[in-house]
């Protein structure tokens, strides 16, 4: 699975605008970057992270779209191992206590019932 790193920080910049849009062109990309570089300089990042197999594209008329090669899913299971491994020395359950432990994050009843029985699942299949 091809992941993000060891991109750049404006090529991590464009890969973040094309997974929040799903597809962009050139100015759509540069219209969601703060201080965005030059048009060209955007479309030559955008053709160097095809290259790395980073994003495919599609002619639309006279411009090109630019999507995502790898799947949203993908892309966030590999975030999210790269932040388990780095921050929380691999532990699972670290991370899992550090979200909950966030100001901003209120579960409902609901939410917290959905979140037991996928732990509860995930202990059923063994992981």
């Amino acid at each position: 699975m091809e992941t993000t790193r060891g991109l750049s920080r404006r090529e991590r910049q464009i890969m973040d605008v094309l997974y929040r849009r799903s597809e962009a062109t050139v100015a759509e990309v540069m219209e969601e970057m703060a201080d965005a570089p030059s048009y060209s300089a955007v479309r030559a990042t955008l053709r160097i992270l095809e290259e790395k197999g980073q994003v495919v594209h599609r002619q639309d008329a006279q411009r090109y779209v630019y999507l995502p090669k790898v799947s949203p899913e993908s892309a966030r299971e590999s975030a999210l191992q790269h932040v388990v491994r780095t921050f929380f020395d691999g532990s699972t359950e670290q991370a899992a206590a550090a979200l909950l432990r966030m100001s901003d994050t209120k579960l409902s009843d609901a939410e917290l019932e959905r979140l037991a029985h996928k732990v509860i699942e995930a202990a059923r299949e063994g992981r």
